[in-house]
This record gives C-alpha cells, structure tokens and sequence, in this order.
C-alpha cells in the first residue's frame, strides 16, 4: 500500500527515502499553465506518481545516505524507473546538484513541453529557498511511500527481517550497517527481539 504526501521522499517499510537524481515541486508550490494560470504543481507531481504506481510492487536500490540520514535511491516499479519517469513526464526536474544521470530526461521533456514545462515554474530547491517558513519540515518532505504489500511495523519490533537476493533470511538490529537501507518489503517481516528472530528462522546479518 501506497501513502504520498509529496513527490521527491519516501518512507519506505519505515525506512526514510529520498529519490535520488530528481526533484519534484513541493505541495505548496503554484506553477503556472501556459496561459498564465496559477495551479498546485506539488499536488499534481504526487498524484501523478501515486497513479503511475498503481497497484505494483515498488523496489528501491540505495545509493547513499543524505545528510538528514535518509537513504538516497532509485525506486522502480515492475523494473522502471519511477525517478526518471518523474522527470521525463515533467513532474519533476533532474536535480543536478546531486547527479547528472536524469539530465537528458528533463531536456527530452522541456523539448515537449511535457508537465511543468507547458509553462512556467521556479526550480523546487529555489522555491524552498525562498518560502522556509511556507515549506513543510524536511522531515516531511515530499512522496510518502510504503511498498506494496509490506507487513506492519508493530511497537518496539524494530528488527528488521529481510530476504536478500540468493534467498537467504537476515536480520537487521538498530545500529546495524545495514539497518537504514535495509526495506522490509513483501514476505519479510519485522522481528520484536534476537531469539525470535532464530526461532523464526533468521540470522544476524555479519555487519
């Protein structure tokens, strides 16, 4: 299941995610339409997105963290790339400050006037350099997400159960190297202590 408040950061599985390589307008941004005409570009990025996903499962690779601790990744539903998708449907702009990988992205989607390119609109980071006390915190920042088909977190079971790709079933403790890119998604589950956890048929992961 899906749940979205803006269009560039995720809470994945309680995990925070921002996309990586784009930036989308903030909700309470107004573009404007080519006749001049003031509209919630924000709104309209986060409804777009959620509508693009559906009902499909969403995977997210993560690049880095940020220096608000959120891991930084490419989500893909069914494979594609929902941050590219973003900036070449022009709900979104490559956010070159950080990455050059959507820049012919954006340049495909201005050329056809696509999205916020049908008419005028000021950068997101720029409108939130201008607008901090307008601009919701960072914290809450842009598309709210949960992947899909992900178990409940429940109170105080903050250990994270994961299947990694050969298969194999790891657990994740707070602290841990992996613990913040770690996503609890479909089939893995969040374990309430370490007994449990081997009981249940998981080991620690080594970092």
């Amino acid at each position: 299941m899906f749940e979205f408040c803006k269009a560039w950061y995720a809470q994945v599985a309680g995990t925070r995610i921002r996309l990586f390589g784009m930036d989308a307008p903030e909700s309470k941004q107004l573009c404007k339409t080519s006749k001049d005409k003031d509209y919630s570009c924000g709104v309209v990025a986060q409804e777009q997105l959620a509508a693009k996903i559906g009902k499909r499962k969403v995977a997210c690779d993560v690049k880095n963290t940020d220096q608000y601790g959120r891991s930084v990744a490419v989500c893909s539903a069914d494979g594609e790339d929902l941050n590219k998708w973003m900036v070449s449907s022009g709900n979104a702009v490559a956010y070159t400050e950080y990455s050059k990988s959507y820049v012919e992205a954006e340049r495909q989607a201005q050329s056809a006037h696509k999205g916020i390119w049908e008419g005028t609109f000021e950068r997101p980071s720029e409108w939130r350099k201008g607008n901090k006390r307008a601009a919701p915190s960072i914290s809450a920042a842009t598309t709210q997400a949960v992947v899909s088909g992900a178990p409940p977190h429940p109170k105080g079971c903050d250990i994270k159960g994961n299947i990694n790709s050969k298969g194999e079933k790891i657990y994740h403790v707070p602290g841990g190297q992996f613990y913040e890119q770690t996503v609890i998604g479909s089939g893995e589950r969040w374990l309430c202590d370490e007994k449990e956890a081997v009981a249940a048929g998981w080991r620690a992961s080594n970092r």
